[in-house]
């Protein structure tokens, strides 16, 4: 059995650890609450652009923001995975790097990691991707210029996201660029008018404009989908926090109830050794008197 200053020294070192998942919790959750009014601001905003595109794009297509004159150069679909900065997320990134790989092929798939974690998880694996760009640490004006650059020179993009379900529950998703624009667009309301070169002067043209729309709202739903991986990171570090700290109350409870046992062992030893003390001294004084 250990002693009681032994284990008073592991107590204090799981208090320390109960104290700093509990930090880790408080922060979690608050990064949670601004995370999710950012995604809000940033819909509002995208609604508006779909109302405009829409009334201008009348044949319905989406072009990934290329002019009639632009061509894709790479023939091969490019596939961008949004994991965590760091490897404090739980396993929640290897689900996706996992969600990816299923069908991945080198041959008809280059890979953009956004986030250092997800990139050493590819390392491990021994896939190589074409390029990685670190998880943006604000959630505001984030700049996916570079990205939506990447995008327009492949003929099809796949985004792989993590999706915030609950605080508890997180998932992870893939869907197609083009799709990720039409479904966040799907939500407004149809236009009241249509605006075409009868009734409105284009410059240059209205497919230019129409282009420059696509290009400003691929930029609004990737950052969109990045808050959104955020999110649910933010939500698997709260609950694995949570369970840390759970477990560290609990190991703690424990480290109580050893620590009083240990000491009730030393005072019985103490209480032993007095009783056989006396004991031994009684048989003295009764042999010398004898």
């Amino acid at each position: 059995m250990k002693r009681p200053i032994e284990i008073a020294k592991d107590q204090a070192d799981m208090s320390t650890l109960a104290e700093l998942t509990s930090v880790f919790e408080g922060v979690a959750g608050m990064r949670i609450s601004q995370i999710k009014n950012q995604v809000q601001q940033s819909t509002k905003f995208f609604d508006q652009l779909w109302d405009i595109y829409s009334q201008v794009r009348v044949d319905g297509s989406f072009s990934f923001g290329r002019d009639k004159s632009d061509k894709h150069t790479i023939d091969k679909e490019l596939n961008i995975i949004i994991t965590a900065e760091g490897g404090f997320s739980g396993d929640i990134d290897q689900k996706l790097v996992e969600l990816m790989l299923s069908d991945y092929d080198k041959d008809k798939n280059d890979i953009v990691v956004i986030g250092h974690h997800g990139a050493v998880q590819l390392a491990q694996r021994g896939i190589t991707y074409k390029k990685y760009y670190k998880l943006p640490v604000k959630d505001q004006n984030i700049n996916v210029i570079p990205i939506v650059r990447e995008v327009l020179q492949y003929r099809s993009t796949k985004l792989f996201y993590q999706e915030y379900v609950s605080l508890m529950v997180q998932d992870v998703k893939r869907i197609e660029l083009s799709n990720a624009v039409k479904q966040r667009g799907s939500a407004s309301d149809k236009p009241e008018e249509i605006i075409s070169e009868t009734t409105y002067i284009f410059e240059p043209s209205a497919y230019t404009v129409a282009a420059h729309l696509e290009r400003s709202m691929m930029q609004i739903a990737i950052s969109q989908l990045i808050l959104e991986s955020k999110l649910a990171q933010y939500a698997s570090r709260f609950r694995a926090m949570s369970t840390s700290h759970q477990r560290a109350d609990e190991s703690k409870d424990d480290l109580r109830m050893q620590y009083n046992r240990a000491r009730r062992h030393v005072k019985d030893e103490r209480l032993k050794e007095i009783v056989n003390g006396l004991k031994k001294t009684n048989k003295a004084k009764l042999g010398a008197r004898a």
